[in-house]
């Protein structure tokens, strides 16, 4: 049914005469008697008793009223809905963040909750790998990830930030005196990595592949601080992004530099031939207002 013939016909009713109702709608009377005859043909039955100038409901009608009465009822709440949307009054977004990464940026979370604070914000720990098949998956608006070679060409991506890759190590004297580890160093090592969906995974191998060797994998985690921790009991090698470092100095482990480094590129991702919402693109802009500050 033509949402507008169901408007013209419940102000008709409403104001109970042909007139008034056509002053109110600014349309002519032949206007809205036009529209009152395509319901009725559209539901075969006559909707309005005609008495001269005089005009009651049949039973169609009070069916069809009441019902056209709920329906531009939605119609204003979508209106409004809409124009709160335009305005990011309301809204959700499902964030992507690996467990690594959320820290660094929550004061840019932080600052999104602020400047809309009626936007709901479900965020969801993947890892990097994880989070750009969620992310082309449509399960995920959008991500923070580490950026390498392989990210899927279908994904928009911006960078943010770029750390090194630190080898966390048990702190003995056998270590102590390197400025920085050769991975050839590192070939006969206990590997704690992470789990195969983490990006930075894949990245260690290729360069233990790269340096002439299959590193030695003595465990997987997604938890950080617990291979680290296995690096506390005095055998063995994992890996930290550098800002992670400082929460681990003094806890029995040294930390140093590769020699070749990994860089930790950290960026947004999010689908290249999708719709974009109102809410992902204010959330991307303000990510490219964060890359312009902190990036030269």
């Amino acid at each position: 049914m033509d949402v507008k013939a169901l408007r013209y016909f419940v102000e008709l009713v409403d104001q109970q005469s042909f007139t008034r109702a056509s002053e109110k709608l600014f349309v002519t009377q032949p206007t809205i008697s036009k529209m009152i005859r395509s319901l009725e043909q559209e539901i075969h039955q006559p909707l309005l008793h005609r008495d001269g100038r005089r005009f009651w409901l049949t039973d169609a009608g009070e069916i069809v009223y009441q019902r056209a009465q709920e329906i531009l009822t939605h119609m204003t709440q979508l209106e409004a809905e809409l124009i709160d949307l335009n305005h990011l009054q309301r809204g959700h977004l499902n964030l992507g963040i690996p467990p690594m990464v959320g820290h660094l940026y929550a004061g840019l979370i932080r600052q999104f909750r602020q400047t809309y604070p009626n936007i709901e914000l479900t965020i969801v720990e993947y890892g990097g790998r994880k989070i750009e098949q969620a992310v082309l998956d449509g399960e995920i608006d959008v991500a923070f990830t580490m950026l390498s070679e392989t990210t899927h060409t279908h994904l928009n991506v911006m960078e943010l930030s770029n750390y090194p890759i630190m080898a966390v190590l048990p702190d003995t004297d056998e270590w102590r005196n390197f400025a920085s580890v050769d991975w050839a160093k590192l070939k006969n090592e206990p590997f704690y990595i992470y789990t195969k969906e983490f990006t930075l995974s894949e990245c260690i191998a290729k360069q233990c592949s790269d340096q002439g060797f299959s590193p030695q994998i003595a465990a997987r985690s997604s938890q950080w601080d617990f291979l680290v921790a296995l690096v506390k009991s005095g055998v063995g090698v994992a890996f930290l992004p550098k800002p992670l470092c400082h929460r681990i100095k003094g806890e029995g482990v040294i930390v140093k530099p590769t020699t070749p480094n990994i860089d930790w590129h950290l960026g947004v991702i999010w689908h290249g031939d999708r719709y974009v919402s109102k809410v992902a693109e204010a959330w991307i802009n303000m990510c490219r207002d964060h890359q312009h500050r902190f990036i030269p």
